[in-house]
């Protein structure tokens, strides 16, 4: 198995290497300076003299993270808000936890595709193109399956067990539009109107299922 996922790291490097959603480094390195007050295109590179091993590091993925919550799924990024020389490379990786039933519900990634290999349990995955057609598939320990670029997807653990799975991006900061909550839980809100329309319900549906989505306090 441990050869199977050295397998897998190699693949996500040449294939994201080779078509990264990110403009490509004008330097060996770029540790982003988180406090240099600066808004750019990613962040503000520090001196160079003055990185050092922990800028390229993290055990952020190391153990599984907690699932207890609305959806029963927890997404542990490791990216360049996590790891600030990751800034300019074009790469990212998360860690994807699922609680028995869990999912990771309907979303999109604007700035990269995914590719996830499944480190244990058995998920149902899918993604819906353009032209309205799911494509899915049951994946388990030691698989991997691929989400194209801004398409809706999701993950769900129909299993008895928990399931997890290490998720590669070709972006830094790949970006996470999830769909239930962008619609019913934004700030300032949708108009109800505009959701009555779209999903031909009443008020009263819309008022509760922004109820259910609503940031626990």
């Amino acid at each position: 198995m441990a050869a199977v996922f050295a397998l897998f790291l190699v693949a996500l490097a040449t294939v994201f290497g080779s078509s990264a959603a990110d403009p490509d480094l004008l330097q060996d390195i770029c540790v982003a300076d988180y406090a240099a007050g600066v808004k750019v295109n990613g962040f503000v590179c520090k001196d160079a003299a003055n990185a050092t091993a922990e800028d390229f590091f993290s055990a952020g993925l190391a153990k599984p993270g907690l699932t207890n919550n609305t959806f029963g799924s927890l997404v542990t990024a490791a990216n360049v808000q996590k790891i600030p020389g990751l800034n300019t490379l074009g790469v990212s990786l998360a860690r994807i936890d699922y609680a028995p039933g869990g999912i990771n519900p309907p979303h999109t990634h604007p700035r990269a595709t995914e590719i996830v290999y499944v480190l244990e349990g058995v998920l149902d995955v899918g993604f819906i193109t353009t032209a309205n057609k799911l494509i899915s598939k049951t994946i388990k320990k030691g698989e991997v399956f691929v989400f194209p670029k801004g398409l809706v997807h999701f993950q769900n653990n129909n299993g008895k067990g928990p399931a997890s799975v290490i998720a590669g991006f070709n972006s830094q900061l790949q970006g996470t539009v999830n769909i239930a909550l962008t619609l019913f839980a934004a700030t300032p809100e949708v108009p109800d109107h505009v959701l009555t329309k779209t999903f031909q319900v009443g008020t009263k549906m819309v008022d509760k299922i922004k109820s259910r989505l609503a940031p626990k306090v």
